[in-house]
Parts: C-alpha cells; structure tokens; sequence
C-alpha cells in the first residue's frame, strides 16, 4: 500500500452502526498494524445523528468528506420511533442511502465464472 495513508470516510450514522463502526475500526487499525498499513479515518455526520446537529440527514460536509476518501466506513441509519417526525422525503434513511449510493456507490462482489 506504501507510505500512503487510506482515506476513509467513517460514518457511524445511528444506532447499532454507532457500536459496530466503532468496533470494526479497531479491526481496521490491528490489521494496519500487523501489516503495516496506514489509515487516515475521517469522522462524518450521516442519519438522525446528522439530522440533530445540522438538520439534514446527509450534510454536504459528509458528501465531500466521502468524495474525498477512497473508501466509505458506513454504519446504518434510521430510528423507527423518530420516523413520524419527519416527511418520508426528509427522513434520514432516504436522503443518506441513496444521497451516498448516487456517483459515491459501488456494490463489489466477488464472483466465479465457470465454464459452460
């Protein structure tokens, strides 16, 4: 990987994502440790989370933070019992998935050929 560090975007969002980010980062420094990797984690607003300190569920903060970062550490995103306070556009869950999944999205899975 080189002298380099990796950009990543750390969107914990809400909930359990807050728990599972935190925990899945300490995985990502081990192994930057064992195998002499470098991260450079960047901290951003996404969910309710995002909602409560700037209004919006995906902040345009967050959205450069990401384009800036070659990777994107996300978390989760809702809170059923906050749902009916917003409009169903102005939730959270809409505006960061597919706000993040719109030119900032790619769904890699490994596959296998085999011959036919």
């Amino acid at each position: 990987m080189g002298s380099e560090a990796l950009k990543i975007a750390v969107l914990p969002g809400d909930g359990i994502g807050v728990e599972v980010v935190a925990e899945g980062r300490k995985v990502l420094e081990r192994v930057g440790q064992i195998f002499g990797h470098t991260f450079d984690f960047r901290d951003a607003l996404v969910g309710w989370a995002a909602v409560d300190a700037t209004g919006t569920g995906l902040p345009e903060e967050t959205v450069r933070i990401c384009r800036e970062s070659e990777a994107i550490y996300f978390g989760a995103v809702g809170d059923p019992a906050r749902d009916a306070t917003l409009p169903p556009r102005e939730r959270p869950e809409p505006l960061a998935l597919l706000g993040l999944r719109k030119g900032l999205y790619a769904n890699l899975r490994p596959a296998v050929l085999h011959p036919v």
